[in-house]
């Protein structure tokens, strides 16, 4: 299997820029638990959680970001606010399991030999089946975006994890004719808004499941405010 988050290394083809450092201290975890600094811009911080998440659908936490969950704050830059209490038992759930455990619910979750217990790409969810059109159009679209899946990856783009590499990009890339807010609705709303609901309801559902559900649970509370925020927005 690839290194942890490299499901998401769609390359620019003119060249990731700073965006692409920005990136790298994701998923090595340096960036990536910053959810609750108060000063946390909100553009870096919408961009840092679509980091965390890509590397935690890809790969369960390296040494490095478990790591850093010990020691992440747990509470939300405002108190009582939308995302607190999933990030807080997100954060516990982590501290109260050792990284063993963890890894081996990821592989029981997500890998083994045949059909795994949850699909982690977005055609499954789209059209019930793996390749089909929505990868197709996935592609179209990352063409146009000058996005494409670097050769050592062998996993297709519509893994949620690239999905989610694809959206972080599109937020903190350096290229603003590309990395906007108009180019965020329209891959969010074309290739992950029908998506993230359903692969998280079947992670809530797995009996094995306990960091894994708390993954999803912050994940389906943090798309659903961007679901909202994307729905305001007039462009």
């Amino acid at each position: 299997m690839s290194e942890p988050g490299q499901v998401g290394d769609l390359r620019a083809a003119a060249g990731a820029g700073e965006g692409a450092a920005s990136s790298d201290r994701v998923r090595s975890g340096e960036a990536a638990l910053t959810l609750a600094s108060a000063d946390a811009a909100e553009e870096l911080a919408r961009a840092e959680v679509y980091g965390l998440l890509s590397h935690l659908f890809y790969a369960p936490p390296d040494e490095a970001l478990y790591a850093q969950f010990q020691v992440a704050v747990t509470e939300a830059p405002v108190r009582g606010a939308f995302l607190e209490s999933s990030w807080t038992e997100l954060v516990g759930v982590a501290r109260r399991l050792d990284l063993d455990r963890v890894r081996g619910e990821f592989d029981a979750l997500f890998q083994g030999i045949g059909k795994p217990e949850v699909f982690l790409y977005g055609s499954f969810y789209l059209a019930g089946k793996l390749n089909e059109k929505p990868l197709v159009e996935l592609r179209d679209h990352l063409r146009t975006l000058g996005l494409e899946r670097a050769e050592s990856i062998g996993e297709t783009e519509d893994h949620i994890a690239s999905l989610c590499e694809v959206m972080r990009y599109l937020i903190a890339g350096d290229d603003v004719g590309v990395s906007n807010l108009a180019a965020q609705k329209r891959f969010f709303d074309a290739h992950v808004r029908g998506v993230v609901d359903p692969l998280c309801e079947a992670i809530q559902a797995q009996p094995q499941a306990e960091f894994y559900r708390a993954v999803a649970a912050f994940a389906r509370d943090f798309f659903a405010v961007e679901k909202q925020a994307f729905d305001l927005l007039d462009v």
